[in-house]
């Protein structure tokens, strides 16, 4: 069982800090801006609302559901779109972390129709006005990933613990359920910039570009099918070291300290050059 206890962040939002994982939920940058920056504006949604009749988001690590909170606000803000029909779907393993967001009243940031909403799902299971739908699951996303239709996803939020705490979700396994559940032209972000999470993207067929940095040196990742701005030539040389060689779970269902080892005896074994090495070359590369 993981203790949550409240975290404040420096745009005035609050989130929780994981005792289990030791780790906040959000960026201490600002829990309400990281949603709204990092995912929701990175996956191009405004735009493809004025050009699509629906659009249908997978929230992946739903949590305090700030991140569901802001593509409603988008939603319900705009006036300008030709979409009528907005679908959510939500994985998150912990039923009390959204529980817990709205007992709190975490969510009191976002707009009233909003906060309903997230009321509704948490009680419910779900709410669904005609217009707008959100389902949360509740259960092990790498189990109910593999319930969700194929090329079904306009927008990927891949939002987990950090791939050192919550290596289960950022595996080449998973991560090609997500791939499989993405549309053509959609867009899978995520706040990781990790080589192994790069990695695995490419892996598993998608291309992989950075989004802008929000609070902290080091960017997020945007992946997709479709051609992408390409990294720099730094990040590209990352990505031949060995810190680079994913996470796997060929069963979705390894602990995360098999995962681990799993990686890290695939990079003893490896003839690239170490990580360590290639940063003393590199000391300028935020850590």
């Amino acid at each position: 069982m993981d203790t949550l206890r409240l975290y404040p962040t420096a745009d005035g939002s609050l989130t929780f800090f994981s005792e289990l994982f030791q780790e906040a939920f959000h960026s201490l940058h600002g829990a309400k801006q990281e949603s709204e920056i990092k995912y929701v504006g990175a996956t191009g949604l405004p735009q493809r609302a004025r050009e699509q009749s629906q659009l249908a988001v997978l929230d992946v690590c739903y949590g305090l559901g700030f991140n569901t909170a802001a593509t409603l606000d988008f939603w319900y803000g705009t006036s300008e779109r030709r979409a009528v029909r907005l679908d959510i779907l939500g994985l998150e393993n912990n039923g009390q972390v959204p529980l817990g967001a709205i007992a709190h009243k975490l969510t009191a940031i976002w707009h009233p129709r909003t906060q309903a909403i997230l009321a509704q799902v948490v009680a419910q299971g779900g709410s669904d006005d005609g217009s707008v739908g959100v389902t949360l699951n509740i259960a092990d996303a790498r189990q109910s990933i593999q319930t969700v239709r194929s090329q079904w996803a306009d927008a990927i939020y891949l939002d987990p613990f950090s791939p050192r705490r919550c290596p289960q979700l950022w595996t080449v396994e998973f991560l090609s359920h997500l791939a499989r559940c993405l549309k053509p032209d959609g867009y899978l972000v995520t706040y990781s910039c990790a080589a192994a999470v790069r990695g695995a993207l490419l892996e598993v067929g998608l291309q992989v570009g950075s989004t802008p940095p929000l609070g902290r040196k080091a960017p997020g990742t945007i992946a997709a099918f479709v051609p992408l701005p390409p990294l720099s030539c730094l990040e590209q040389e990352l990505l031949n070291t060995r810190a680079a060689i994913p996470y796997r779970d060929p069963t979705l269902s390894a602990s995360a300290a098999t995962i681990v080892q799993h990686r890290e005896r695939e990079q003893t074994r490896s003839d690239r050059e170490t990580s360590s090495s290639w940063r003393r070359r590199h000391p300028e590369i935020p850590q």
